[in-house]
Parts: structure tokens; sequence; C-alpha cells
């Protein structure tokens, strides 16, 4: 991957399940992070607040602090 940050989706619990076809080491530009928890939003349980706040983190700077769900 270029110079995007990037995520492992491991470190993330709702994001590993939204990823369950990857392995538990891949890893995602934040957008693509985004984008899979906008596709998927309606599968996201509970978060944790860690998880909470990166999913807030995501969307204020890829999305004009929009999660498009």
């Amino acid at each position: 991957m270029t110079d995007q940050l990037c995520v492992t989706v491991a470190d993330y619990p709702q994001l590993r399940l939204l990823a369950w076809h990857l392995g538990d080491d891949s890893v995602l530009t934040e957008l693509d992070a985004l984008h899979l928890y906008e596709r998927n939003w309606r599968f996201v349980g509970d978060l944790e607040r860690r998880e909470a706040e990166f999913v807030q983190y995501l969307a204020d700077t890829y999305s004009s602090g929009r999660l498009l769900v």
C-alpha cells in the first residue's frame, strides 16, 4: 500500500468481524476501513470506546465528520 495510513484489522473487534474474509494480520488503508464500516454498518455491534473513537476519526478525516450508513 502506498503512503496512505493503514490499520491492522485485528486491532479493532468490529472491523475484524466485518473483514472476516481477510486474515488477522491483514492491513487496510484507513479509507478502505471507513468504506468497510459504512457498507456493513448494519452488522456492527457495540463498539468499544477505542473503536468508536477510531470510527469517528475516520469520518472526520475522510468524510467531513459524517458516517455514510
